[in-house]
Order: structure tokens, then sequence, then C-alpha cells
């Protein structure tokens, strides 16, 4: 039989159980991991559970709760605040910088690999822990004012710059939407570029009509990305406040307010319907974004 022969040959039974022997451990994976605990989490959302007493089912009562907890109302506001800020400067400034990358210099892999960098560490304890020391009353940022004269406060101790600092933080974990933005701007064909500088285009015009329509798709998919990784925020949020939310509930996310009450509450099935709600919101606002996508991203095809 020829090696043509048998690749058309149907696999046998042999094959199959050979095949599933080695998906086994991920289809193990896939259901003790992930499957079994989303399950658990989900019957545990109508129930009473304290981790200690079996849990009590208790119908539609931690979703009542969620309408009066006004705790939770604020967590979901500085949430909010955090994702319809942070997210929209760092795609622009990742978008920034993969346009001057994008320009050619010496040593692009070098520099490409330096801005990161700050992806691979931002969600971190270590980074959350070295920017409450750079933001603190003793801080580097405060060092630098003092230069000019000015004598800065303690910016994660006061409630009206405690969440700036958080912003800050992830709009400086550009890196991975830069990568992508230079990835598409390196797709766009030159000969666009060149029939509008011949037609009298400038360098803005050229931006707004050729660079943004042919790079939406991926700046819906970076839009998209980066979303639901604002919305799940929690590291910088717990070192930073130390685990609190502090000052006056300013950096209280809504998976550290979740944290808090599975976990510190012990109110486990209260926890676990936080996180179901968690999941929808970010359902809505993903199919938002792909609703709205047919009116703005251009797809050449």
């Amino acid at each position: 039989m020829s090696s043509l022969d048998e690749l058309r040959r149907p696999p046998s039974k042999r094959d199959n159980r050979a095949a599933f022997l080695f998906l086994s451990p991920w289809f193990a994976g896939l259901i003790l991991i992930t499957a079994g605990p989303v399950a658990a989490s989900f019957v545990l959302g109508f129930t009473d559970y304290n981790l200690i007493q079996p849990p009590e089912f208790n119908g539609l009562e931690n979703l009542q709760r969620m309408l009066h907890d006004e705790r939770l109302h604020h967590a979901l506001g500085v949430t909010f605040t955090y994702v319809f800020v942070s997210v929209p400067l760092q795609l622009a400034f990742a978008l920034g910088l993969a346009l001057l990358l994008d320009r050619g210099m010496r040593g692009l892999a070098f520099y490409r690999s330096v801005f990161y960098l700050p992806s691979l560490l931002g969600s971190s304890v270590a980074i959350a822990v070295l920017w409450r020391q750079i933001f603190g009353a003793d801080g580097l940022v405060n060092q630098a004012l003092s230069v000019v004269g000015v004598h800065g406060q303690s910016w994660i101790s006061d409630p009206g710059t405690a969440l700036s600092t958080l912003i800050v933080l992830n709009v400086w974990t550009f890196g991975a939407p830069m990568v992508i933005f230079l990835a598409g701007l390196r797709q766009i064909p030159a000969m666009y570029y060149e029939a509008a500088a011949v037609d009298g285009a400038s360098r803005g015009r050229q931006f707004r009509s050729i660079t943004l329509p042919l790079l939406s798709p991926i700046i819906f998919f970076n839009l998209v990305l980066q979303i639901i990784h604002a919305f799940q925020a929690f590291t910088q949020a717990f070192v930073v406040s130390g685990g609190t939310g502090g000052p006056s509930d300013s950096t209280m996310f809504y998976t550290l307010y979740l944290y808090q009450r599975g976990f510190h509450s012990f109110d486990m099935g209260y926890a676990s319907a936080l996180a179901w709600l968690l999941l929808v919101i970010i359902a809505i606002f993903t199919a938002i974004n792909f609703w709205a996508s047919k009116r703005w991203v251009f797809y050449d095809d």
C-alpha cells in the first residue's frame, strides 16, 4: 500500500483509542480544573455557603442582595472607571509607539522586546509592590517633584489619586497590544501611502484615511482583549491597597470585592453569584463591541 493510500485510509478503532489516550490528560484537566469548578460555582451561586457548613439552597436571594449591596455598586463604579479610562489610554499609547517603531530604526528587535517587557511583568506582585513604592510618600515620583520644588503627597493614600496610579500602571503594560499593532502596520501595503503622497495627502490625512481603516480589525481585537483583561484586574489593587481596596474603597475593584466576600467573609455562595455576574458583564461588553464593530471595522476582503 502506498503512502497516499495510507493517508486516505479511514482511522481504525485502534487509532481512535490512541488519540483519546494522548488527549486524556487534557480532558482530565478540562473536567477537573475548569468545567467542574465552573459548574460548582453556578450551583453555589444559589446557596448560602460559608465553607464550613453544607451549602443551603436560597433561590434568588443572592441576586436580590446584589440589588441592595451599596459596596458592590461602588466597586462596579470603580471598575467601570478603570476600564473606560485605562483601556483607551493604553491602546492609544501602544498605537503611537507602534507607529514610531514602524518607521524603521536600528535595534528594532531590542526596542520591541524592551517595550513588551511591561506586559509580562505588569500583573505580577513584584511590580505592584514596586508601584506602591514609586507612588508612596517618599517614592520616586515625589523625589522627582522635589527637584522642581514641589512637595508631593502619598499618591496611593489619597482617595482622589489612588485609582489614577492603577490606571497609569495598566497603561504602562502596553507591550502586548503594541506588538500586535506593529504586526498589523507591517501588513498595510506601502503602495497605498505612495499613492496618497502623490495626491498630496498629508501624514495626518494618510493616518485617518489609510492607517486607521486598514488597522481597524487589529484595533478591535486589542480592544476586546484589553477590556476583558481590565475587568479581571485584581493583583494591582490587592497589593497596592493591602487587600482592603482603600483608601476609602477608591481602589475597590470588582474582583477584589468578590475576593473579600468569598475569602474574608466566607460568604462563598454570594461570591459565586458575583463571579457569574462578572461573566455576564464581560459577555455584554464583548457582545456590544462585536455589534458596534459592524459600523467601524473594515475588512479588506
